[in-house]
Order: C-alpha cells, then structure tokens, then sequence
C-alpha cells in the first residue's frame, strides 16, 4: 500500500490501492488558514431534522464550527427551532413547515435556496427519517446549488434514482453514507459480512463506484473510513474504532466535512480530513470511557484540539 500519495495523492494516478492516512499526510497537505473576521472562515447551513429527531442538526452545526466555520445557520422544522436556538446560541436558526410526519415540508425550498447563496457550504440530510420527503425537498432544492455540498443520512435517498443529480456541481459535493446508506443509493442490498476482508473489498468496489457515478467524493464506513474521489483516488483511516458506530457519529463527520469545506478545503481534502478528524475523536473518548459507551455530543468538542495537533 502507498502510505502517503503526495499531498493526499492530488493530480496523481488514479488507484484501487488506498493511500494509508497518517499525519505526514495531513501535514504535507495542509488546510486552508483563513484570516480576518468570521465571514472569512465561511458559512455554513445545516438543512435537516424532524419533530422527533432535532438532534442531528445540532450535532452537525456544533461540528461545523468546531471544525473552524465562522459561521452557523440551520434550516429545520418550525417547532424545535426555539430549542435549537438556545441549544447553539451561535447560530441563526430558522423553523419551517414540517409535513404531516414531522419531515421539513417541500414548500421551504425556496427558502433554502435562497439562504444556500450566501454560504459557502450546505449540509443536507442529518435528522431527515422519510425517504419521501427526502426526495421532494431535495429535488426542488439541489438542482438550484451553487456551493459546496455534504449530503448526509436520508439525503442520499435523492440519489438513488438520479445519481447525476450533483454533477452540475463540479466536484463540489463529498457524500459520507454510512455502509448501508451506500448500497441503497447504488440500489443494492449491503452484504452481511462486511466485518471480513472479502467485506472490506465489496465496501471499497461500492465506494469506488459511488464516487465515479455521481462525481462526487464519497466517505464511507465507521470504524474503517475509505475515501474516494471521482477520478478512482482511495484513501483509508483505519483510526476510530468500534465506539463511533453509534446513533449521531455520522452527522458529526458530515459537519466536520462541511465546516472544512466552508474554509476553503477541496471536497478531497475535506473528506480526508474529516475522517482522520472523526477517527481521533473516536480514538481518545475510547480511551477516556472505553471502546464504547461514549456518545456522538461527546466528539464536537475534541475537534479543535485534534486539528490543532494534526496540524502542529
């Protein structure tokens, strides 16, 4: 295996063979360092939640800014908006009609759009429990785009039959599924034994094949985080562990995503990041709680400290 792949392999050959994430890596292929006031290190807006599930927004938002955003607004549903609020007093929260299942209603489309061109990364997917209504907020609303995008969770159902759905965004959309949520958007079925080698391999193809699809950067797994681009470029952080396949990991990775898109990462440098990020959350709450037990809130806050050292 190639362990470094020069700068995260940018402009290099494209590859099945992952380039093994290590902290040479990330120090050789070091992240935008904005300077000045907040709108400097970009806006982000989280779109997502539901009336039974808000949590998932505010642990996106929560990440974002811990990844260095500059600032935070969220889109979701009209009754827990006020809670959200005060949850992240940082952030611009606006509530909008939920349908009768407590999803956001199609009719906050514009309303997305029109606060989507003013930032310079949208996360759409977190907290988001119907396919549905995935489906018709997102086909009213993606099409319309023009910044960068971390679609995440149910988001991804947009894709499943119209996986060219992002490529009027060229190249600036990272999708961070996790192992079942990628095989569906392929329209397929996740195999049972992904835990074996035979598994990792069938996890790898499918991400591979995501990724050249759709034209965007694809982050997959939980434990094991593979990384690929468009172009056929692999890269894997084997950090983590068992402890992050747990309820609102994966909102916080697509956050963190986001955040590091909003400063001006590339959607490859950003998912890279984003997963050696994740992966040393995961890393030093295991040693603080155990390999499990601990919770997706308690990896926001790591996330400055673990930046800082990986990029000391």
């Amino acid at each position: 295996m190639s362990s470094e792949g020069g700068k995260g392999g940018k402009g290099g050959t494209a590859t099945r063979e992952p380039h093994i994430i290590t902290t040479t890596l990330l120090r050789d292929w070091a992240l935008p360092d904005a300077e000045g006031d907040k709108n400097s290190s970009g806006t982000v807006i989280v779109v997502g939640g539901n009336r039974g599930m808000p949590g998932a927004v505010l642990l996106a938002g929560q990440a974002a800014m811990r990844a260095g955003a500059g600032k935070l607004q969220l889109i979701t549903v009209e009754s827990v908006a006020a809670a959200l609020g005060v949850s992240i007093p940082e952030a611009y929260v606006v509530g909008v009609a939920a349908d009768g299942h407590g999803d956001l209603d199609g009719s906050a489309a514009e309303q997305i759009i029109e606060m989507a061109a003013e930032a310079d990364a949208v996360v759409i997917g977190p907290g988001i429990m119907s396919p549905e209504a995935s489906n018709r907020l997102l086909g009213e609303v993606i099409p319309h785009l023009d910044c960068a995008l971390s679609l995440d969770a149910l988001g991804l159902a947009y894709l499943t039959d119209n996986l060219d759905g992002v490529k009027h965004l060229a190249g600036r959309t990272v999708l961070s599924p996790n192992a079942t949520e990628l095989f569906k958007t392929l329209g397929e079925t996740a195999p049972t034994n992904l835990n074996s080698a035979q598994g990792r391999d069938t996890l790898v193809d499918a991400t591979l094949r995501l990724a050249s699809t759709t034209g965007a950067v694809v982050v997959s797994g939980a434990e094991v985080s593979f990384i690929a681009s468009p172009d056929g470029e692999l890269w894997v952080d084997e950090g983590g562990g068992q402890g992050l396949a747990v309820s609102g990991s994966g909102d916080v990775k697509s956050g963190v995503i986001a955040g590091l898109l909003a400063r001006g990462a590339a959607p490859e440098q950003a998912a890279v990041w984003a997963a050696a990020v994740h992966g040393r959350c995961g890393e030093r709450l295991a040693s603080a709680f155990g390999p499990r037990g601990f919770m997706a809130s308690d990896l926001p806050p790591e996330i400055p400290a673990i930046l800082a050292e990986l990029q000391a």
